[in-house]
């Protein structure tokens, strides 16, 4: 088995839309790694998050807006000799996207990346209120970067 980079995009969305979540890396402001699950929408390279409007995330985010995101799925573990510890390891695709956060303030926009981030989830329409638009952060990543990985492909023969 190996490890195969794909780059081409409607690979890299597949993936990401497999996930039901993703894993958010950040530095806090005494340089800490913080690593965080999160709900997510992904639409033209830009990956939009929500969260609460204060906490550790927001604090280390507005020290430092660099942010790592993870996406992984299709685990499976496989073995090429059941007998051989050091044989075992996991099949999985993942994709990895570094950007920066931006704040979205503007009413409109927020509800725009809710609609984005619940399309994820389901097909149904939302409706969003006032109270609720204004207590909610929302994040949202252009991708600077971005790379994907198939892990445990069968070697060519």
């Amino acid at each position: 088995m190996k490890t195969v980079f794909r780059n081409e995009p409607s690979f890299i969305e597949s993936v990401i839309r497999k996930c039901d979540i993703c894993f958010v890396g950040m530095v806090t402001p005494e340089g800490f790694p913080y690593v965080i699950p999160m709900n997510f929408g992904f639409k033209d390279n830009v990956i939009y998050l929500h969260s609460a409007p204060e906490g550790r995330s927001i604090s280390a985010l507005e020290h430092n807006p660099n942010v790592c995101i993870t996406f992984s799925t299709d685990h499976e573990l496989a073995f090429q000799h059941p007998k051989v510890a050091c044989s075992y390891r996991m099949k999985s695709k993942s994709v990895l996207a570094v950007g920066k956060v931006q704040f979205v303030e503007d009413m409109e926009q927020k509800r725009e990346a809710l609609n984005i981030i619940m399309a994820q989830y389901s097909d149904k329409h939302f409706d969003y209120n006032d109270p609720a638009v204004r207590n909610v952060k929302i994040w949202m990543v252009p991708v600077d970067q971005i790379s994907c990985k198939e892990f445990g492909t069968p070697h060519e023969k």
